[in-house]
């Protein structure tokens, strides 16, 4: 290919099979980021992606190119060592996935630099970005010698993403929204690692949801989702490790965004009371964060300092701190219900018959917070922090009738029985035990 930027060759190649070139693929995408080339130029090169798929060695291309289209935070420029642990996680999302909230500050307390950029729930699934709005005063967008500062001083912060941060993600996955290849594994890859590659990481672990109420429910699917993403990474230079996660239930007992932000406190200051399935995926992302980015020498070691950061309560320390570095409350341990308030309107979801929780339709429950104004599916909508469910049932959960599956937290009684209905329709019983599953059911490594 010559040194000009030929859209519809770069597309054709693709089209047949072929192996695009670094160059070119870096030239697409700068035609993307400046205009020259075309949505419905975007549209067909996304799908002959789709059909065709990417080599590592084309979506690790793909992938810098989108991050170098806008700004790449460089560490050693803000006075980090070139070493430094600087280490991040993604989730694919979920219904009730508050974990970021509890593991940058676990990971900061034993040594980490966790600098964290996060999104906004869309659709079914939570944004942590949201939650953290739930904190009156919290300022998700500092300057980035601010976020740095923060990062240098506390360990973590936690942040929203800015458009100068991978503009050529923003446009291709707004044509890819609307021509049929959202789909697509090479291009849901580059579209993550661009934005958190970003960053400027030294390594990342994925957090990749399978189950009813994440982004692909299918298992193998949410696998080789995972598996490239681990390859595309390592071939962009980024260590990268991925832990595959049941999203077959509300992670935790709570779904919202005040609502997590107080089960997370609490999480953070009564680890022996917090949910056993949120405690095993937390501890074990933060066990994989340290390990990987050369805090701990072993996966078993790091896992005994992220358990002894919870008991000893420095992480919950770091957690304070981080929020009031960002412009919230310096007391919210100690003052949670004076700064994160929820509806005041009550309501339990009575059961109807006794039986053992055995199945959850998680998206459904998740879109019933949506529905009560909780989320979004319009990305400029705006959100009510204060709804939400709490107390929910988790599978294998013993009922008695009359017992709550969940208790809604809305401003009005119409609202909440709404809810309460979608949420009764979303939990299935049966009459005998059912055998549960580890929450973290494969590691995949680089």
């Amino acid at each position: 290919m010559s040194d000009i930027l030929i859209p519809q060759a770069i597309i054709q190649q693709k089209r047949d099979g072929q192996t695009v070139s670094e160059a070119d693929i870096a030239r697409f995408v700068e035609g993307i980021t400046d205009g020259r080339v075309t949505d419905a130029q975007i549209a067909a090169f996304g799908m002959a992606v789709f059909f065709n798929g990417m080599s590592p060695q084309e979506g690790a291309a793909l992938t810098l190119s989108m991050r170098d289209s806008g700004d790449v935070i460089d560490w050693t420029s803000l006075g980090f060592d070139a070493e430094a642990p600087i280490v991040d996680k993604h989730s694919t999302g979920g219904v009730g996935d508050k974990v970021s909230l509890m593991l940058a500050p676990i990971v900061a307390a034993c040594g980490g630099l966790v600098p964290m950029i996060s999104g906004r729930g869309l659709g079914h699934t939570g944004g942590t970005l949201d939650k953290f709005e739930a904190i009156p005063g919290y300022d998700p967008y500092p300057s980035i010698e601010r976020f740095a500062e923060i990062v240098r001083d506390v360990g973590c912060s936690i942040i929203g993403q800015t458009g100068e941060l991978a503009p050529a993600d923003k446009r291709f996955y707004a044509v890819r929204d609307v021509t049929a290849t959202v789909e697509s594994i090479p291009l849901i890859t580059a579209s993550i690692l661009s934005k958190k590659l970003s960053a400027g990481l030294n390594s990342l672990i994925m957090d990749v949801k399978f189950g009813s109420g994440a982004f692909m429910a299918d298992y193998d699917k949410a696998k080789e989702l995972a598996e490239n993403i681990v390859r595309v990474a390592g071939a962009a230079g980024t260590p990268t490790r991925a832990l595959l996660t049941d999203m077959n239930q509300v992670l935790g007992r709570t779904a919202g965004n005040a609502v997590e932000v107080i089960e997370s406190v609490e999480f953070l200051t009564n680890p022996s009371a917090a949910d056993s399935r949120l405690v095993d995926v937390t501890l074990a992302l933060a066990a994989h964060m340290l390990h990987i980015s050369g805090v701990s020498g072993s996966v078993d070691e790091a896992l005994q300092a992220s358990q002894r950061s919870l008991d000893d309560g420095s992480a919950a320390v770091v957690f304070e701190k981080m929020v009031a570095a960002q412009g919230g409350p310096n007391d919210i341990l100690s003052s949670l219900s004076k700064h994160v308030t929820v509806a005041e309107q009550t309501f339990a979801v009575s059961s109807d018959r006794a039986g053992f929780v055995s199945e959850q339709d998680t998206r459904a429950i998740g879109m019933a917070v949506v529905a009560m104004g909780g989320g979004r599916t319009d990305p400029s909508a705006k959100i009510d922090h204060a709804v939400g469910l709490t107390d929910i049932v988790q599978i294998g959960d013993r009922i008695e009738v009359g017992d709550p599956l969940a208790v809604v937290q809305a401003h009005d009684l119409a609202t909440a029985e709404r809810a309460a209905e979608e949420v009764k329709s979303a939990v299935k019983l049966s009459d005998t035990e059912v055998s549960l599953t580890p929450v973290v059911a494969e590691i995949i490594e680089g």
